[in-house]
């Protein structure tokens, strides 16, 4: 054992001795309660294994803040009040902002618990009490009024539509999916659930849970994708750790489809259709697997992210040290009738595509996440190549935007494989989507694509013939400490005289609270927002947001 390990537990002990917290393991239920609060409103800036992210979010693994003197205290208060300014934590400083996390006096107690009995932590248990005690010192004196702080934003407007609130959702939300026809639509939960929502009498009702399908007992799920196809099958995308495997801790993907349909007409028992394994991402960069859709030529898509910010090798030895695996940074395509399923690598080099869709001529284009150095957020024109052709390569991670080749975003960028020529993203020709006076390649960084669909000809002008994109909005502070994001965009690609493209970007609606998947059904247009808050520098706890109804007006 390290001395800093020693010291960290004797200073943990002494700290709860004197506060008289007992050090007994808390009820395994708690701690599951706990552990589930905290994948939904912590893991996503903090990661499920508590080590943060490198330079911008301060691991909780481990860490000193927690063991402090007043440690008890701050921990409380950070959580129930959120914390501005630079902190510092296992000697590195941190920056950026955390808002307060809106959870009542008892959650917040079992999250705080799960957190100092994991990962190497001192233990001890916190109380209701305790928490209420200590948000009195917090902006927000009471849980009510950190609630009324986060209700929900007016409804924005939009040329040639009528904008509504359709419905406020439970629980966080990732993704929608339905037959298209726009009466009965199924909502993907943050916890691995799956919702009907009746259009008609507004109602949601749970069709299955995600221990149904999942095996949880290696751990909570990750679900990032699903849709519905013209059979009535939904398909589910899920990522989960899996520790116990030999000589690397996985990713491990599984493809579930559903394989029967329930007196109320609903899909239901997903089983595995295809699973593979890789390496767990370096550090916080396990982007996952997401989105699915049939493309125009009948076959299965499927979008693979990065596991690592900038293709760094990492320090620990049960990660990998290998950079980016041949299945990462990728998008697969499938036969999706094959009773043996084989992912076929049709693109490379995208970092994190959240979203694909195609355009009225089969275009196919993705939206995918920049690294933390800053470099602008990407639109990628995909050209699938023939079977057995190799696959054209989009950049990730030897280059970024219209940057040369050779120019690095980082020291420890790798070197690219001789002769590198890689497919330069989409050109953002403004006004919108990029910091004004220059295009950019394709839009501000940080300001993370998320939901994109097509709107043809017979949708209002002038937004007809073009993308919409949803933008969840920055994560970490921007140039200027601006928000970016936030929105939905018009987008209209364009081939250019050589080769490439560039579009025209407009702002469609605006402000949004975090819009994360965008559906089209029944000639209407809905999107998610995954929460309420429609900026990050206010510093806002999150809530389960909603979904909002667009129809074109007559």
């Amino acid at each position: 054992m390290s001395y800093h390990r020693l010291a960290r537990i004797i200073a943990g002990l002494i700290l709860s001795c004197f506060l008289g917290v007992a050090l007994a393991a808390p009820d395994p239920a708690r701690l599951k309660r706990g552990q589930a609060l905290f994948i939904g409103h912590c893991s996503m800036c903090h990661q499920v294994t508590g080590r943060g992210a490198a330079s911008i979010y301060p691991p909780l693994a481990g860490s000193d803040f927690l063991i402090a003197p007043m440690g008890r205290e701050k921990a409380i208060r950070t959580v129930v009040g959120g914390l501005k300014g630079a902190l510092t934590v296992n000697g590195k400083t941190y920056e950026n902002q955390m808002p307060a996390i809106v959870l009542d006096d008892p959650q917040a107690a079992d999250v705080l618990t799960f957190v100092y009995n994991s990962w190497g932590n001192p233990g001890g248990e916190f109380t209701a009490e305790e928490v209420a005690a200590q948000r009195r010192f917090s902006e927000f004196k009471t849980y009510a009024e950190l609630v009324k702080a986060n209700a929900y934003e007016p409804v924005p407007s939009v040329e040639g539509f009528t904008v509504k609130e359709l419905v406020r959702l439970p629980e966080f939300t990732l993704r929608i999916a339905s037959d298209g026809l726009g009466q009965k639509f199924y909502l993907l939960h943050q916890s691995g659930d799956v919702s009907r929502f009746d259009l008609a009498t507004k109602k949601l009702t749970n069709i299955f849970k995600a221990a149904e399908y999942a095996d949880l007992s290696l751990g909570p799920p990750g679900p990032l994708g699903m849709m519905l196809d013209t059979k009535n099958r939904l398909w589910i995308v899920n990522n989960q750790r899996h520790e116990g495997v030999q000589p690397f801790v996985t990713n491990e993907v599984t493809i579930f489809r559903t394989t029967a349909i329930s007196d109320k007409g609903d899909p239901i028992k997903a089983k595995p259709w295809y699973r593979t394994q890789y390496p767990w991402g370096i550090g916080p960069y396990n982007h996952g697997v997401s989105h699915i859709a049939l493309g125009r030529d009948g076959l299965l898509y499927v979008s693979s992210g990065s596991r690592t910010d900038g293709g760094e090798t990492g320090k620990d030895e049960r990660l990998g040290s290998m950079g980016e695996t041949d299945m990462t940074a990728a998008l697969w395509r499938f036969d999706p009738e094959a009773a043996e399923p084989k992912a076929e690598v049709v693109a490379r080099g995208i970092r994190n595509a959240w979203s694909f869709a195609w355009n009225a001529a089969g275009d196919l284009f993705t939206v995918s996440n920049g690294p933390d150095a800053h470099a602008g957020e990407e639109m990628d024109h995909i050209v699938p190549p023939p079977t057995g052709g190799l696959p054209r390569h989009h950049g990730f991670p030897y280059q970024f935007e219209d940057w040369p080749v050779g120019k690095k975003a980082y020291p420890h960028t790798p070197e690219p494989p001789a002769g590198f020529a890689p497919v330069h993203p989409v050109k953002n020709l403004g006004p919108d989507g990029w910091f004004p006076g220059a295009p950019g390649w394709t839009f501000h960084p940080h300001s993370s694509p998320a939901g994109l669909v097509w709107l043809d000809g017979h949708w209002p002008a002038p937004w007809a013939n073009s993308f919409l994109m949803g933008r969840f909005g920055n994560l970490i502070t921007a140039k200027g400490n601006e928000d970016v994001g936030f929105d939905v965009l018009s987008i209209r690609p364009a081939q250019t005289t050589d080769g490439g493209w560039a579009a025209p970007v407009k702002t469609f609606l605006a402000p949004l609270g975090r819009p994360l998947d965008l559906h089209l059904a029944g000639g209407r247009l809905y999107i998610l927002e995954y929460t309420r808050p429609t900026n990050f520098k206010e510093g806002r706890g999150w809530l389960p947001g909603r979904i909002l109804e667009l129809t074109p007006k007559q």
